[in-house]
């Protein structure tokens, strides 16, 4: 696996925990903000080939 690649998965690990964390919270505003930031994270990565598990 190369650095981008590994990059991209670690990114997207951080950002389903953190979306998770912010809705478990009850910050709607977060939530939304790590939902995009996450949408744009997974669109790259299929844009790249990278599979990205469920």
């Amino acid at each position: 696996m190369d650095a981008f690649t590994a990059g991209l998965l670690h990114r997207i690990r951080t950002t389903e925990t953190d979306l998770t964390r912010a809705r478990e919270t009850g910050d709607d505003f977060l939530a939304d903000v790590e939902q995009a930031e996450l949408d744009d994270l997974r669109r790259l990565a299929a844009e790249h080939g990278v599979e990205v598990a469920a």
